[in-house]
């Protein structure tokens, strides 16, 4: 897998190049967002590790750049933990954020996550209904679409996998924790906020009125369902 690593401290930079190229990956390091997007520009790259607190071109905004053409597997590597921070990596795209110091075999592992996840998701096998029409809402399985009203919903990966897993459990009531494991094939590295900036995103897309959704509901004290109004699948 081709990997880039955007990270102004050199020898962590270093540290990492050589750790993922340990694991045979092929990495490509860059010291800047700029470099980073040059970098990208040229080569395949299948996951990005991005600090956030950087030269010339920061991660977030790094990020907002990434997403406008790649659906990438991105992680946040960075010393800002603050829980806004997060939600706002989270919020424009990131699939995962790591607070320095961090242990190795733990990013390791994350890394490791995400490339199988979105080998998953890419390679997903045809289902037996490809479309389901819940309302005004049509998730297309074989397009790996959502759309309301014949309009397109624009959803990252993460996104996407949230709401059809939902969608195909319609009317069941899951725990933050179970749908992080669902999508994220993992609870040891759970985080709720990363569940819950994922539905405020879904909810700003898809509902009419994100503070009053008629699709997915909130049941106070357990989790999330989504309503399916009248389900038509095809």
């Amino acid at each position: 897998m081709n990997l880039l690593i955007a990270e102004d401290e050199k020898d962590i930079r270093n540290l990492l190049k050589l750790q993922l190229e340990q694991e045979g990956h092929s990495v490509f390091a860059a010291k800047d967002g700029i470099e980073a997007l040059e970098i990208m520009e040229g080569k395949t790259i299948d996951l990005a590790v991005l600090d956030v607190m950087m030269p010339r071109l920061d991660g977030f905004n790094l990020l907002r750049k990434i997403r406008q053409t790649s659906n990438i597997p991105v992680i946040f590597l960075t010393a800002r933990g603050e829980d806004m921070d997060k939600i706002l990596g989270l919020g424009i795209g990131a699939d995962d954020y790591l607070v320095k110091p961090f242990s190795m075999a733990e990013l390791l592992a994350r890394v490791g996550a995400q490339l199988r996840r979105n080998h998953e998701y890419s390679s997903q096998n045809p289902q037996t209904f490809s479309k389901v029409q819940c309302g005004s809402l049509c998730l297309d399985k074989d397009a790996c679409c959502v759309y309301k009203n014949a309009a397109l919903i624009e959803l990252n990966a993460k996104e996407y996998m949230l709401l059809k897993y939902l969608m195909e459990n319609a009317e069941r009531v899951f725990t933050k924790k179970q749908l992080y494991k669902a999508v994220w094939n993992e609870d040891i590295y759970y985080d709720d906020n990363t569940v819950m900036v994922h539905i405020s995103h879904i909810r700003n897309k898809i509902e009419t009125d994100p503070k009053n959704p008629e699709y997915i509901k909130t049941i106070r004290g357990i989790g999330y369902k989504f309503h399916k109004q009248s389900e038509i699948r095809l």
